[in-house]
């Protein structure tokens, strides 16, 4: 692959919204396992009610072995505290991780939070 050419982005970490919970997903979408795998934020994720620097949990610092097609899925808040607290809504995360050949790679993504800021969800003893 020349320098010119994209790499594929074989690994990923990305935001999910299901009935009012903001989750972490560290995803490898390549056919091949990724190793040492990594997570840097910025800026820092405060998340749990606004108690726990979710970002330097082990799972983003150092993941020895991440099978092809495997995800490991975090908590980070309830989209109403995260919001509630004034969190940061743009948060730009770099995964790095090393194919089988030794191959360092890199992807840089940008999350926008705000975008579910709005989304309805249903709620427990809701009449």
């Amino acid at each position: 692959m020349s320098a010119a050419e994209p790499q594929p982005l074989d690994v990923l970490l990305d935001v999910v919204f299901e009935q009012g919970l903001l989750s972490l997903e560290l995803r490898n979408l390549g056919r091949e396992a990724a190793l040492d795998v990594t997570c840097a934020f910025d800026p820092p994720l405060r998340g749990l009610g606004g108690t726990r620097d979710v970002s330097e949990l082990p799972l983003f610092r150092n993941v020895p072995l991440l099978a092809p097609g495997r995800a490991i899925r975090t908590l980070l808040d309830t989209s109403a505290a995260w919001f509630a607290r004034g969190e940061p809504t743009s948060v730009r995360v770099t995964v790095s991780w090393s194919t089988s050949a030794g191959e360092r790679r890199t992807a840089e993504l940008v999350h926008d939070l705000s975008i579910y800021r709005d989304l309805a969800y249903p709620t427990q003893g809701a009449d």
